[in-house]
């Protein structure tokens, strides 16, 4: 993903966040992904081009059909960040325990 900034601003929103969670369950058309909301689907529209512009979806043409999907690698690039700093903080907490182990009051 090239942008992982246009990632965590399009997750921002709860529509967004909402349609991503539609789409883990596969496949859908604009209008499928339209039935859950109270939008029409212009807004639903938008939302989905933020998607696609965080590299978050993919649409492609069928017919009149612009089905969407989950970007492939998209959410495990995002995992693999998310990693980085998960690897970061238990090496702070490693440290802090060897910090703390030695002020433990015995019992």
């Amino acid at each position: 993903m090239a942008n992982l900034d246009a990632a965590f601003a399009a997750l921002a929103d709860p529509t967004r966040r909402a349609i991503l969670a539609r789409l883990a369950l596969g496949e859908a058309t604009v209008m499928e992904l339209v039935e859950p909301f109270e939008m029409t689907q212009p807004a639903i529209s938008r939302h989905l081009k933020v998607l696609e512009g965080a590299g978050l979806i993919v649409k492609r043409v069928e017919g009149t059909k612009r089905p969407c999907r989950l970007a492939p690698t998209a959410v495990a690039e995002i995992d693999q960040w998310l990693g980085m700093l998960r690897r970061a903080l238990e090496t702070n907490y490693d440290r802090l325990d060897g910090v703390l182990a030695p002020m433990k009051p015995e019992k």
